[in-house]
């Protein structure tokens, strides 16, 4: 069962509505001992980095969160992915959940539309279970103004927009970071949820 975390700040219908069509079982929920007895867990987000991590505070699952992250595949979405990180800095500095070094911080290239919108190339950086069966031109849909500051080694696969934007991130074996959305990314998204959901044991 995959545990889709509803703090109040996610997109949970749309992840829900991809995990029944690909057959996994999955349940929304903001209950500690859901997040506990699933075997994976996503972590949506749409919104601000600061209010996304008080409604976290305010659920009491943060350090539920941190403690799973490493026993079962996660995968953080959009904001959730961005919250994976150690520091945002959207308004203010914030505090993340600190699952993977690095931080937040706003897309200030010149002469570029932000919010990015729109779909973009995935160009793989370091092979991770999430993209082992992917086309070769493999798009992805994205929707933010904030991207992630990391090192390469923390980075499966990035896309082009005035620079490298990290589009999918991780850490160890279980942890994972999507800046797009794979719900809203057609086949290639359905693919990386596929592959996600295969991860669990």
């Amino acid at each position: 069962m995959i545990a889709v975390i509803d703090y109040g700040a996610g997109n949970i219908f749309s992840v829900k509505n991809a995990l029944d069509y690909l057959g996994f079982d999955s349940v929304l929920t903001g209950k500690k001992e859901d997040i506990e007895n699933a075997d994976a867990i996503i972590l949506p987000g749409v919104g601000a980095y600061p209010a996304a991590m008080k409604m976290l505070e305010k659920s009491g699952l943060i350090d539920t969160i941190k403690e799973q992250a490493y026993k079962k595949p996660f995968l953080g979405i959009c904001l959730g992915m961005q919250l994976l990180f150690e520091k945002g800095y959207e308004f203010e500095e914030c505090d993340g959940l600190g699952l993977i070094p690095g931080s937040v911080k706003k897309m200030e290239e010149k002469d570029l539309i932000i919010p990015h919108m729109g779909w973009n190339k995935l160009e793989i950086l370091n092979e991770c279970p999430l993209v082992s069966n992917l086309d070769k031109d493999s798009f992805v849909y994205f929707v933010h103004s904030y991207k992630a500051e990391c090192k390469d080694e923390n980075i499966c696969a990035y896309s082009e927009y005035g620079g490298r934007v990290p589009a999918l991130v991780f850490n160890g074996d279980t942890i994972f970071g999507a800046q797009f959305h794979p719900e809203k990314s057609g086949e290639t998204g359905l693919k990386i949820l596929k592959n996600f959901g295969g991860l669990i044991k």
